[in-house]
């Protein structure tokens, strides 16, 4: 029997849809039970705050719980084995953020491939790094605070989230351009950082502006310039810095997503 070419074509392409509208119907039952979200940094920081407002953003949405668990430790990469060993079901995520890339470039031996084992879901946020310092620094301005590290080279102790964390590399591309002596104390996390930063322990911290804008506001710290040339959704005073900086920072942010491990069946 011959087949008009215009049916032909209909029942190929019905043909060709069934394993795609399988897929589909597989996918509005998800979630059917809790799923994890890892968040690879220590609780309180910006990370995990992001993670929990998502996580009961999604749930009040899908009906199911959304579960927060921190895995810190290793730059993120604790965090990041545990999901890439987790079941490829799509009930363990991995919240991703910078580190992630940067590690594949600091570390010699990992047990995951990051590009190959992770597979992205969403992205959720895009971040402006500030750099902020404690009252007792006396610089206002970016300048300033050249002038009085290099005044005291080696005294001036900076903080950031751990080793190959953005508020290191944001840090380090700083001491390379300022031509200035810093010490480099390496947290696990933006929340340990931030804390011994109010505590005065660190004096200068290149970190993500939601986690520090409530302290800077109330000058409890004091924000010298957004490492970004975007416009910035907080009205924090910041002070304008030299061309070079601003020029050589105008990309100076971290994005937040979603990611789970590779192999789901559904994409078999």
């Amino acid at each position: 029997m011959k087949l008009p070419r215009r049916q032909f074509l209909h029942l190929a392409a019905g043909a060709a849809a069934l394993p795609a509208m399988s897929r589909i119907a597989k996918a509005q039952a998800y979630p059917s039970r809790p799923v994890r979200i890892i968040v690879p940094n220590p609780p309180s920081g910006p990370n995990d705050i992001l993670a929990r407002l998502m996580g009961q953003w999604l749930s009040e949405r899908l009906g199911q719980p959304f579960i927060v668990e921190n895995r810190p430790g290793v730059g993120t990469n604790i965090g990041t084995e545990a999901v890439v060993k987790a079941p490829a079901d799509g009930y363990t995520l991995l919240l991703v953020n910078a580190a992630s890339a940067i590690n594949a470039t600091l570390y010699a031996k990992l047990n995951f491939n990051f590009i190959r084992d992770i597979v992205p879901v969403a992205g959720i946020t895009r971040e402006h790094l500030v750099m902020q310092v404690n009252p007792s620094v006396p610089a206002k301005t970016v300048p300033e605070f050249i002038a009085y590290t290099k005044a005291a080279p080696g005294k001036i102790n900076m903080a950031s989230g751990g080793n190959g964390a953005p508020s290191h590399i944001a840090g380090e591309l700083f001491k390379m351009m300022a031509s200035v002596d810093m010490v480099h104390v390496p947290y696990r996390g933006a929340a340990p950082a931030l804390t011994d930063l109010l505590g005065g322990q660190v004096q200068v911290y290149f970190g993500p502006m939601p986690s520090s804008i409530e302290y800077i506001k109330t000058g409890k710290l004091r924000a010298l310039r957004g490492a970004s040339t975007g416009k910035l959704s907080y009205n924090a005073g910041l002070h304008r810095a030299h061309q070079g900086w601003q020029a050589a920072c105008a990309r100076s942010h971290h994005s937040d997503a979603l990611g789970r491990a590779a192999g789901h069946p559904d994409r078999g």
